[in-house]
């Protein structure tokens, strides 16, 4: 199972949180939220790990 560990309000700072948690060796997917308004561009992104790597993502993360 995935866990959802940080939410982020765009793209770029997902893939940048990505970025360093692959070069940690955890695994991470993102997705995309649905927009809130059919003009807005900006959407919020999930990251998800693996559940058993979730604490360990979580510390990388906070010392961010």
């Amino acid at each position: 199972m995935w866990a959802v560990v940080y939410i982020t309000p765009d793209k770029k700072e997902a893939t940048r949180i990505q970025e360093i948690l692959t070069r940690e060796g955890i695994l991470v997917k993102i997705k995309e939220l649905s927009a809130s308004g059919t003009n807005n561009k900006k959407r919020s992104v999930e990251i998800l790990v693996p559940e058993a790597e979730a604490d360990e993502a979580l510390e990388i993360i906070s010392s961010i």
